[in-house]
């Protein structure tokens, strides 16, 4: 376990070991999709992080497939928000190098694959936002949200997860 006195030690990076998390690996893209854009643009002191979905720690990615209130239950959504969190925090990571950087969660979108008769979007994408508000306390990680239900997103996932972060310059 690494030590809080060592200057390099990401206090949101031990947060995550403190509670069983870690960051997956890089996304490991289907062969039929293609992705030309960035997962993070950083422009000033903000951070643009393209939609998210879930993901395994080893990049794949995660299921379950399939709409909220039809294949996927409320629990498995909220728990598919939560690997959503780690996925963009993973690419934070590689694009700023310290997810302690981060100064402000501003604004998040949550994205919910919803069967036409679901209504608790909030309670799938709140997933998401109990992890940051537990990694990053209320100053910097409470966040404006929306939480809406679409018809469908690629590759069937259930949630898909955008943000707009401040960070330090």
């Amino acid at each position: 376990m690494k030590s809080n006195n060592n200057r390099n030690v990401d206090p949101i990076e031990t947060r995550l070991e403190d509670i069983g998390l870690k960051l997956p690996k890089p996304l490991k893209i289907p062969s039929n999709i293609q992705t030309p854009f960035a997962w993070v643009r950083v422009r000033g002191n903000k951070a643009y992080i393209s939609g998210h979905g879930p993901q395994n720690p080893d990049g794949s990615v995660a299921g379950p497939f399939g709409k909220l209130g039809e294949e996927v239950s409320l629990e498995e959504g909220y728990e598919a928000a939560k690997l959503a969190g780690l996925s963009i925090l993973g690419s934070l990571k590689r694009q700023l190098g310290n997810l302690d950087s981060v100064n402000a969660w501003l604004y998040v979108r949550g994205m919910v694959n919803a069967a036409a008769t679901f209504t608790q979007t909030t309670n799938v994408v709140n997933g998401f936002s109990d992890l940051i508000l537990s990694l990053y306390g209320s100053e910097i990680g409470k966040h404006a949200r929306s939480a809406i239900g679409v018809q469908t997103l690629p590759l069937g996932l259930p949630v898909i997860i955008e943000a707009t972060v401040e960070i330090a310059v």
